[in-house]
């Protein structure tokens, strides 16, 4: 005797009640996308937007916090140095 399978049940029952929510994620993904992908370059750079994440990525890369490290640290090593 087979098993039953109740998962072809469930979803005919709940696409009723769930099958707005799906159509609308899909709607929004694909205008999202749409609009996304109509972005060029020079958009991008006139953006005051992307201008001011460009700015706060440029504070916070990883780049800059080592170089800002460094400079913190660099006194203090000197000050090991010279008492060595």
């Amino acid at each position: 005797m087979r098993k039953f399978d109740p998962w072809p049940v469930f979803f005919k029952r709940e696409w009723k009640r769930t099958w707005p929510f799906l159509v609308g994620f899909a709607v929004t993904g694909a205008i999202i996308t749409k609009m996304t992908l109509n972005l060029t370059e020079e958009d991008k750079k006139n953006s005051p937007f992307v201008q001011r994440h460009k700015r706060w990525n440029k504070l916070n890369s990883v780049s800059a916090i080592n170089n800002n490290f460094e400079e913190r640290n660099q006194g203090c090593i000197e000050e090991e140095v010279a008492t060595v």
